[in-house]
């Protein structure tokens, strides 16, 4: 079976820009520009999140926190050091 990750993900919307930061307190702080009206804010998580650890969109999903500002997100492919490596912007 493949790599599997679960992340802890505090998000907030409607912020100037979109960014990552943490962990602090067991969860990775990310901003996104989109607003939380319509799973609009799920989406743009969802596509930042997909960019900045180098997998495709369909390797990502939000597996409890639909409408909550906390979210666990499940990464496919990736061991937990990695997604904490890439999600941190290390280089290897």
């Amino acid at each position: 079976m493949a790599d599997q990750t679960r992340i802890s993900i505090k998000v907030q919307p409607n912020a100037g820009r979109n960014a990552i930061s943490g962990p602090i307190e067991g969860f990775w702080r990310v901003k996104v520009a989109a607003p939380p009206d319509k799973g609009k804010a799920n989406k743009e998580l969802l596509n930042f999140l997909s960019d900045a650890l180098g997998v495709k969109k369909d390797r990502l999903s939000i597996l409890t926190g639909h409408s909550s500002h906390k979210k666990i997100l499940l990464i496919q492919g990736l061991t937990p050091e990695e997604a904490a490596r890439r999600l941190s912007g290390k280089k290897p």
